[in-house]
């Protein structure tokens, strides 16, 4: 219990934003790779979208643009959202400063796995169903957690980062090993551990996406329910150990406002 706490702990170490990351990674390769079966395109891909802007401008295909706009604004609000309870939680003091997000963004999944059928026929203003803009927004809120916990250094909505920090990390192996170029000792634990993050961070992207993409092809929406539980187990524990300091802040926010 006390390990699961300390991930979203306002107090961070390398390692708690290395297991964190890595579990978020593949809750986001599950949701993105799954959402792609249902909905034939991936929610967490902005720079797909901001292209697809362009396109539609030029096209002067007005449902392109739209479509594109409400995932960008949907994306682009999960992450404001994020950095609001963040903030907030830090700004009072709580423990689990990063469990409100995770706790919201299980809060979203639950519904989408129950109900996730009905909500592709509801309408929205941007001409795609509510479940395009639902996702965006969790992979919006999901990807700030990970570059607020670990201070930019981990992405767990796509991969194009990931990829070159690792394809960078090869090249230095391969020039320190063709030039004989040792690297010093410190060297050499900085490059190994940067390959191993961006490597297992891509590993697990991909272990999800499969993951996701057979539950979805076999199970259907109901598959995202283990998905909403991982973040469940992830969140409740820090929020219990803050329950006392946020009832505490409850009552003297009732007494102001009565006041």
């Amino acid at each position: 219990m006390r390990r699961i706490r300390l991930l979203t702990n306002r107090h961070r170490a390398p390692s708690t934003n290395q297991v964190l990351g890595l579990l978020l990674a593949f809750n986001a390769g599950a949701v993105n790779a799954g959402g792609f079966l249902v909905l034939h395109m991936y929610t967490s891909h902005m720079t797909g979208f901001a292209s697809q802007v362009a396109d539609g401008l030029v096209l002067g295909n007005r449902t392109l643009v739209l479509n594109a706009l409400g995932a960008i604004l949907a994306f682009a609000s999960g992450a404001a959202v994020c950095a609001v309870l963040v903030n907030w939680s830090r700004a009072h003091r709580l423990h689990g400063v990063y469990a409100l997000p995770l706790l919201l963004e299980a809060a979203l999944m639950f519904p989408f796995g129950l109900a996730g059928a009905v909500t592709l026929s509801w309408p929205t203003p941007f001409a795609v169903p509510i479940t395009v803009l639902l996702l965006s927004f969790i992979m919006g809120l999901q990807n700030a957690v990970a570059s607020k916990t670990s201070g930019g250094s981990v992405r767990t909505t796509h991969m194009t980062g990931n990829i070159t920090d690792f394809g960078m990390e090869v090249g230095k192996w391969f020039y320190w090993t063709r030039h004989g170029a040792a690297p010093s000792h410190l060297q050499a634990e900085r490059h190994w551990k940067r390959l191993c993050m961006s490597g297992g961070l891509l590993g697990m992207f991909v272990l999800g996406g499969l993951s996701g993409a057979l539950g979805f092809k076999y199970a259907g929406f109901i598959c995202v329910v283990p998905l909403a539980a991982l973040l469940l187990a992830l969140s409740v524990p820090p929020l219990l150990r803050d329950l006392p300091r946020s009832q505490a802040l409850l009552r003297r926010l009732g007494g102001v406002s009565r006041g």
